[in-house]
């Protein structure tokens, strides 16, 4: 009994510590919307630019000669959608963006409410399967969240973009720059590590891309067996 009590104990220290992680993000990027807007400065990025060069490394996940399903995890206002519409107008995607933060989920689907295979819901966990998964940017703001618990958050993620792919997933980390210490409050990478962490724990291959003048990384996660084989059912 005793050992069963002090594990329930540790789970539930566990997702209170997670749900603290959440509940900062979140009142993060809403002050940023309810600032900023539907903008790229409302999900915390400098330009539409940049911004749209980390959605041309991550969609190098895809394979664009057919259609398929996306989730898009950290969805903010749905910039993506955009994109897609200018860049990639075919194939077919059944796109859903997940945001943690109320406001951007609202100002989402003011946006783009009413397209077909065009979805957006409020949350933290991916509701459904898909073929892909992309999520910009969610490492990067840690905030004052002790490095132990915000890698536990990161790890987390990453299981549930794994769980809910069926071809693979991408994501993003910033680099801090030689010889500096990085800015207080963000989160710095080595982008082998996740790497490894990700071809280790789900047998993917991983690919990662530092060639595009950010400082930042691109981590691809490619899931080949039994997953892949039902996507293409």
């Amino acid at each position: 009994m005793g050992t069963a009590s002090s594990a329930s104990q540790l789970d539930s220290d566990r997702g209170g510590k997670l749900d603290a992680i959440y509940s900062g993000i979140a009142a993060y990027y809403s002050a940023k919307a309810e600032k900023f807007g539907p903008t790229p400065l409302g999900v915390d990025w400098t330009c539409q630019a940049t911004q749209e060069m980390r959605f041309v490394q991550l969609l190098k996940l895809c394979d664009f000669t057919s259609a398929f399903s996306l989730n898009d995890l950290g969805c903010g206002y749905g910039a993506l959608v955009s994109y897609l519409d200018r860049r990639h107008p075919d194939p077919p995607i059944d796109y859903l963006g997940i945001d943690v933060s109320a406001n951007m989920v609202r100002q989402a689907k003011q946006l783009w409410g009413g397209r077909p295979a065009v979805a957006f819901v409020h949350g933290h966990i991916i509701p459904r399967t898909a073929d892909y998964a992309l999520a910009s940017g969610i490492f990067n703001v840690e905030l004052d969240q002790p490095r132990e618990e915000w890698e536990k958050f990161i790890r987390e993620s990453l299981d549930n973009l794994y769980e809910t792919s069926l071809r693979g997933f991408a994501v993003n980390f910033m680099k801090r720059l030689a010889g500096t210490s990085g800015r207080k409050g963000l989160y710095y990478a080595e982008p082998a590590d996740w790497a490894h962490y990700c071809a280790n724990r789900f047998g993917a291959a991983t690919e990662v891309r530092e060639d595009y003048g950010m400082r930042e990384s691109t981590l691809i996660v490619r899931i080949f067996g039994q997953k892949a084989k039902s996507s293409s059912k």
